[in-house]
């Protein structure tokens, strides 16, 4: 009937032997129903005692099971969605009810809508429950987020049993992971510096780490423990690379030099010089007995590995050689360079056989397929390229990502290639055909290393945003929402009748979409770059919006027909507000100025300057005598809207200010801030209320509801916080994919409309509001 499980944390904690019991016994319905109602009052109970782990070990006792079809999906749909979610769950347990909620909403079965309601009808607390399927839905490709770095990832590394992730971070820390629970194992901490590179022995036994602080060091990967630190470096350590065999460390570093390490002693056997400038790669042959190195003198230089000597210096590349590969019989290699251009090479004689051409920027990477018949090359020209290595011919150009491609990988059938950019995407191509079957959407930053499990199965993806990423590259069904925005969403408005939202994004345009159903309704073109700010006018039927190409844009909402093109910012619009009769719009730029136009005609009635760096943010008195702006010099500014007179100027943050709004009553103002605070303050006065902390990254965006009793705020670290605003304290958090860059409240106050960076547009609603 079943296989035997192991026991879990849970069971112990809380049930005693009930899955055990339950599974062996045949009585799998009352397994099943027990299992869902578990993870339910697990929500209720925050836990106790156990974390989310325990509870996907739970799930985990559906293997093999011979159960109703329908059943056994919806347990794993949740399983899922709670491997989605634990990196959410880890640091905020109240979330469970939202994140399944939003995780498992897409889903129509009648098994999950049924888990779903029990959720909703029986949760009292104060939640933000998803209204459209905008959370990366259990069953896709993403099966879970490793979050625990606090800098950029800049290297990662599978075990050759695929079973560990090892990530290298500016946070000058390693993290060991369980690949098939995503939960993290070990924190290997030493370095003093960033970690710039990080290799796994062949035996799976060992890890050895390069960083910034001039040294390797080598950890048991079983333990956690140091065992050994390789100083000898001058500088930052870039590369390193482990030979076949496991007995010797090859590092490169930009005091222009190699070293080879016995790795058993941590005895230096080597110290390679010859290069001008820093070494920026290193491959070592199939054999062990040979090293490449890529410098930035735009050399590659051959050296024998067992006495030390140099081979061959490949000259050729008129400016930096950023990486290099070997092929897998060991005879070529290739390297790729900032002159736009690789090159193959003869690995005996040194001699150049091929010069591939194509690309119009930097290449950034370049590997070879493990059947050693094709080059894939990454560049910052937002392409890849595939080339056959026998003739040099191109294939396929892969276009697709907006921004540099910064890494490769290839499945070991060489049947697909993955691609990472600094758009925060991969993308998932079918090598045969040159087609792109996937995009991986999810990361809010620059994606710096990509890599795939021995079995081809699975990518792990490592950013700038802090995280990795663990797609299922083999299965997984794409479930999608929205027709979301290509990229950022910077704004949001509502309507005053509450029926529709509008958002504005990097990708240049504005969406209408309707606030009860989540449907898209009309797209707005027309600004040449990034959208930033957007104001509805009170009566409903206008739409303005604010760009980077220096104008505002005045829009039919009906009809989604332009109206008027306000110019006269020297640089980027950054904000955007309407007066409350409708008559006046305000700006507010890059160029430190704000601007006062007549809606009905376009003409500029005033220029109000006194801040003394960039604009961010704008909003008026709801008696529409006075106007707050927001400003990258740590400022606020109150201004006489009818005079544009400076009435007062409100110091108290330490960074950015990027957002402000104003209390329904008009008697305080809130504001946002890059030092991760929000500050009340009284705007008769001046006087600072309130600081509300607490947030982990900056706050990008603030929104107060029409009661005026709370106030919701989008931050960096991809969550919206409702707080109460008499009390200082927080009510609820919704956690995103990415990074939340703007939100809005509707009319009843109740439902909240959050813009993320990865383009998705959440709707929400806040319940349990008796308990506020």
């Amino acid at each position: 009937m079943a296989k035997t499980p192991k026991k879990s944390y849970s069971q112990n904690a809380y049930f005693g032997r009930w899955p055990y019991s339950l599974v062996n016994s045949g009585n799998l319905d009352k397994y099943y129903q027990t299992l869902s109602d578990f993870t339910f009052l697990a929500a209720k109970l925050n836990y106790p005692v156990f974390g989310v782990q325990a509870l996907i070990e739970d799930y985990d006792l559906l293997g093999g099971i011979d159960y109703q079809l329908d059943k056994v999906e919806a347990l794993k749909l949740i399983k899922g969605a709670l491997r989605l979610s634990a990196h959410v769950l880890a640091t905020d347990k109240q979330q469970l009810a939202g994140q399944l909620w939003g995780r498992l909403l897409p889903i129509k079965t009648p098994e999950i809508q049924a888990f779903l309601a029990k959720v909703k009808d029986s949760y009292s607390e104060s939640w933000l429950r998803p209204l459209t399927p905008s959370l990366t839905p259990a069953g896709g490709r993403l099966i879970c987020t490793l979050k625990g770095h606090s800098g950029s990832v800049n290297a990662v590394a599978v075990t050759p049993n695929g079973e560990q992730v090892i990530s290298a971070a500016d946070d000058k820390t390693l993290k060991v992971w369980n690949l098939v629970t995503g939960e993290p194992l070990l924190s290997l901490t030493g370095h003093s510096n960033s970690v710039r590179a990080v290799a796994v022995t062949p035996n799976g036994k060992q890890v050895i780490s390069a960083a910034d602080d001039k040294t390797l060091k080598v950890w048991n990967l079983a333990t956690g423990e140091e065992l050994l630190s390789l100083p000898g470096h001058s500088s930052s350590v870039n590369a390193v690379a482990v030979t076949p065999n496991g007995e010797q460390v090859i590092s490169a570093a930009n005091d222009g030099t190699l070293k080879v390490w016995n790795l058993a002693t941590g005895e230096e056997l080597h110290s390679l010089m010859g290069h001008s400038r820093l070494v920026k790669g290193v491959a070592v042959t199939p054999n062990g007995k040979q090293v490449i190195s890529a410098a930035d003198d735009g050399t590659l230089k051959v050296w024998n590995l067992a006495t030390g000597k140099e081979l061959h210096s490949l000259t050729g590349h008129s400016s930096s050689v950023n990486a290099v590969a070997v092929t897998p019989n060991g005879k070529q290699v290739i390297s790729a360079a900032d002159d736009k251009t690789l090159k193959v090479w003869n690995l005996v004689t040194g001699e150049e056989l091929l010069r591939l051409t194509g690309h119009s920027d930097w290449v950034n990477a370049v590997t070879v397929t493990p059947n050693g018949e094709q080059v894939i090359s990454a560049a910052a020209d937002k392409t890849l390229k595939v080339w056959n290595l026998a003739t040099g011919e191109k294939l396929f150009s892969l276009t697709g990502h907006s921004n540099s491609v910064r890494a490769v990988a290839v499945t070991p059938n060489s049947e697909q290639v993955i691609s990472a950019a600094d758009d925060g995407t991969l993308k998932v191509w079918n090598l045969l055909a040159g087609e792109e079957l996937l995009r991986l959407t999810g990361h809010s930053d620059w994606v710096n290393a990509v890599t795939v499990t021995p079995n081809g199965e699975q990518v792990i993806s490592a950013a700038d945003d802090g995280t990795l990423k663990v797609w299922n590259l083999a299965t997984g069904e794409e479930l999608l929402s929205l027709k979301d925005h290509s990229d950022s969403v910077n704004a949001i408005a509502v309507t005053p009748n509450g029926e529709q939202v509008i958002s504005a994004a990097d990708d240049g345009t504005l969406k209408v979409w309707n606030l009860a159903t989540g449907e898209e309704l009309l797209s707005f073109t027309g600004h040449r770059d990034w959208v930033r700010a957007v104001a509805v006018t009170p009566n409903g039927k206008q739409v303005i919006s604010a760009a980077d190409d220096g104008t505002l844009k005045v829009w039919n909402l009906a009809t989604g027909k332009e109206l008027l093109s306000l110019t006269g910012h020297r640089e980027w619009v950054k904000a955007v507000a309407v007066t409350p009769n409708g008559k006046q719009v305000i700006s507010a730029g890059a160029d430190s100025i704000l601007k006062v136009w007549n809606l009905e005609t376009g003409e500029e009635l005033l220029s109000l300057m006194g801040h003394g760096d960039s604009v961010n943010a704008v909003a008026v008195t709801p008696n529409g005598k006075q106007v707050i702006s927001a400003a990258h010099d740590s400022t606020l500014k109150v201004w006489n809207l009818e005079t544009g007179e400076e009435l007062l100027s409100l110091m108290g943050h330490r960074g950015s200010l990027d957002a402000v709004a104003v209390t329904p009553n008009g008697e305080q103002v809130i504001s946002a801030a890059y030092d991760s605070t929000l500050k009340v303050w009284n705007l008769e006065t001046g006087e600072e209320l309130l600081s509300l902390t607490g947030h982990s990254g900056s706050v990008n965006a603030v929104a107060v509801t029409p009661n005026g009793q709370q106030v919701i705020c989008a931050v960096d670290d991809g969550t919206l916080k409702v707080w109460n605003l008499a009390t200082g304290e927080v009510i609820t958090t919704f956690t995103g994919d990415s990074s939340i860059l703007c939100c809005a409240v509707a009319p009843d106050g109740l439902t909240i409309v959050a813009g993320e960076q990865s383009g998705k547009v959440h709707f929400l609603r806040l319940e349990g509001t008796r308990k506020i």
